[in-house]
């Protein structure tokens, strides 16, 4: 792999370029042009040097300089390098969904999930697509996540938001609301809180991890009256987790528990379902939070918002949600490394 001068080698980190019509370019552009950022990672862009080229004179960035290369192991430290997903002309419509664009969109994707899988990235970071335009027969999934989980059958993945010590999951992700209570059961909650342990522990550097799950039902169901999934699903897992020794606790009501602040008091919160979770994120993580697919055997993070057509190419896009995607994708890198030199030095 490659070496910086200081002789420590900095973690190469894929970066997709998204929807070419959204605010990807624009959120790359901006983290990437603070030359510090470079000594931190070794940028790849997988998209297209015309489009980077476009917005870089769009957002009168003219300065900022990138290296073209045709192979991630060709990527040159203290510079921005980019793999061409194409040649062609990409006709760049900001605000505008577009099939070139979801086209445009998978074509780098699937490049910069290969190489993940190849080892020759150490972290890739997604930027936004537009999940309507990027379906194809080559693509029918229902986000990046679950394109990149595909190529990880064996494994049980988590979403995670990540905002300094807020980290929320969620037991269901992208499924009807009405679906919901028959898809949660004893097993899925147990199988998805033993990864969410796991990942606190070797991710994210917490030795016993304190983890709270939230019910399902308004005021975790008053003791039956609203749903019983509380007494007869969510508690069984909570009792059996702590019989294992694991600091979890609850169910407890989401209105109370975030509006409260309780969740300072844990290092994982364990929400049912997708909007239980993003709800109080978003609201929460005021200065952005980053995406975390945990359970994987790679590391892939995204900022935590999407394309932002109706900001596209106004110069008014805020980097930091994807720049705390970045260096969340590197603190897991170094996590993971000091988790497994422990293990090797306890056996």
């Amino acid at each position: 792999m490659l070496e910086h001068t200081n002789s420590k080698r900095l973690p190469i980190i894929g970066i997709t370029h998204g929807d070419i019509n959204g605010i990807g370019y624009e959120i790359i552009l901006k983290t990437l042009s603070d030359s510090r950022i470079l000594d931190f990672f070794i940028p790849i862009v997988y998209g297209q040097s015309k489009v980077f080229s476009y917005y870089k004179k769009n957002f009168k960035m003219e300065e900022l300089s990138y290296t073209l290369i045709r192979d991630a192991r060709q990527a040159q430290a203290g510079r921005i390098n980019i793999i061409n997903h194409t040649d062609e002309e990409l006709k760049i419509e900001p605000g505008i969904s577009t099939e070139l664009a979801g086209r445009a969109s998978f074509d780098a994707l699937r490049i910069a999930v290969d190489d993940l899988y190849k080892k020759n990235i150490d972290a890739l970071v997604t930027a936004p697509i537009n999940k309507k335009n990027i379906q194809s027969e080559k693509f029918h999934f229902t986000s990046q996540k679950e394109y990149i989980n595909s190529f990880c059958k064996d494994y049980e993945p988590l979403t995670l938001m990540v905002w300094n010590n807020l980290r929320v999951g969620s037991v269901t992700n992208h499924i009807a609301i009405k679906d919901i209570p028959g898809t949660i059961t004893k097993e899925l909650i147990s199988n998805k809180l033993n990864v969410f342990h796991k990942t606190l522990q070797k991710d994210f550097g917490i030795a016993y991890p304190r983890i709270a799950v939230i019910g399902l039902n308004p005021h975790d169901g008053d003791g039956g009256l609203y749903g019983k999934e509380e007494i007869d699903i969510i508690n069984p897992v909570v009792v059996e987790a702590r019989e294992k020794d694991m600091l979890v606790f609850g169910p407890f009501s989401a209105d109370g528990f975030f509006g409260s602040a309780s969740w300072l008091k844990f290092d994982g919160v364990l929400c049912m379902y997708h909007d239980q979770a993003m709800t109080p994120f978003k609201v929460l993580a005021v200065d952005g939070g980053a995406n975390f697919t945990a359970g994987l055997p790679i590391i892939r993070t995204a900022p935590d918002h999407g394309t932002g057509y109706d900001i596209a190419n106004r110069f008014i896009a805020n980097p930091d949600s994807f720049r705390h995607a970045i260096f969340l994708a590197i603190d897991v890198m170094k996590n993971r490394e000091d988790y497994e030199c422990n293990v090797l030095h306890n056996k």
